[in-house]
């Protein structure tokens, strides 16, 4: 099986890389990824040598570039995973969001469908695309798309770029949304490593509004088992919803993140509440339960605790992301190969 990660570089794509070659020991994984700010190479250390990886660095809004890369190493599969997704930098500037998310996603479609209908394309979305939840109800995969953020509504167009495939030229595609996931390698501009790091350090932690703002917390192994399991046994032109069934206010996580580093919740400072700020996510995951067997094996009680200790554990990695020191591994690893 060859597969191609779009996104490799990320957060849940290194993991899934990690992932997929101890799980899938016969299949060849090509990583494409263009290494934004929130692409690290260092999350892949070590793989450079594996014959069964490959990294490329392209940009997938480049067509003459991911054609080519399609051309030559004739994917079986595609997991695009890569996307602009920090939705406060959509709120500042929503142009690369649309750039990447939508036009990009149009990109990689066309290319995959010059292979054939049968390539295998699975896009990992979100629930935020659904919007915003009251205190009751879930979000099912048949609830109407209303995104409320410059971020979500880009990935919510994505999705309907992947539906349209399928439904017009019968592409062999699946679509998941996720629910927020937390774990190794993730960007410290988002919650968690984000806590950890300004507790570690007896920074302020800002908290959004009254920080009352629920989400259902899902672990990365988690997530990359579930989209393993939708590659192999998804049904074509299908949407699976994919959720840890961990509930939690952002103020909890918080609390729980300061209680565990034994820091005082003085650390804690209440700030102004950005634009359209969803008040609750919640995943019902019943139908990847029921149809291909798939639920979560990690509960946030020990899940949270052992995130929080690697990130103490490799605070070397955390200070070079800060500093931007971890975007000179690429040229260090790969820049005398594209020179010679």
């Amino acid at each position: 099986m060859r597969v191609l990660i779009t996104g490799g570089a990320g957060f849940i794509g290194s993991n899934l890389v990690h992932y997929l070659i101890r799980e899938r020991p016969d299949w060849e994984l090509v990583n494409l990824d263009v290494l934004t700010y929130a692409g690290n190479l260092e999350n892949l250390a070590g793989l450079e040598s594996n014959p069964r990886y490959t990294f490329v660095k392209a940009d997938i809004t480049d067509g003459d570039a991911v054609r080519a890369i399609f051309a030559e190493h004739k994917p079986d599969v595609v997991l695009h995973l890569a996307a602009e997704s920090h939705v406060d930098r959509s709120i500042l500037d929503s142009s690369a969001f649309i750039r990447t998310n939508v036009l990009g996603t149009q990109v990689l479609l066309d290319a995959a469908r010059s292979l054939g209908t049968d390539t295998r394309f699975v896009h990992v979305s979100t629930d935020e695309v659904y919007g915003t939840l009251g205190a009751d109800g879930k979000f099912t995969e048949s609830t109407p798309l209303a995104p409320n953020s410059p971020y979500s509504a880009s990935k919510a167009g994505s999705d309907c770029l992947v539906r349209a495939a399928h439904e017009t030229f019968g592409m062999n595609t699946v679509i998941t949304r996720c629910s927020n996931n937390y774990g190794p390698f993730q960007f410290p501009e988002k919650l968690i490593p984000l806590m950890i790091a300004n507790a570690r350090a007896d920074k302020d932690l800002p908290v959004y509004g009254d920080g009352m703002q629920v989400r259902d917390w899902l672990y990365v192994e988690d997530h990359c088992s579930a989209l393993l399991t939708v590659l192999e046994k998804g049904t074509a032109g299908e949407v699976y919803n994919i959720g840890g069934n961990n509930e939690w206010p952002n103020i909890e996580v918080v609390r729980l993140i300061l209680k565990h580093l034994d820091k005082p919740e003085s650390l804690i400072r209440y700030v102004q509440d950005r634009p359209g700020h969803d008040r609750r996510y919640a995943i019902d995951a019943s139908k990847i339960h029921r149809e291909l067997g798939w639920r979560p094996a990690y509960r946030f009680e020990t899940a949270l605790p052992a995130t929080i200790e690697w990130y103490l554990e490799h605070g070397e990695w955390v200070e070079r992301v800060q500093t931007g020191r971890y975007q000179e591994y690429y040229e260090n690893q790969y820049g005398s190969r594209l020179s010679s």
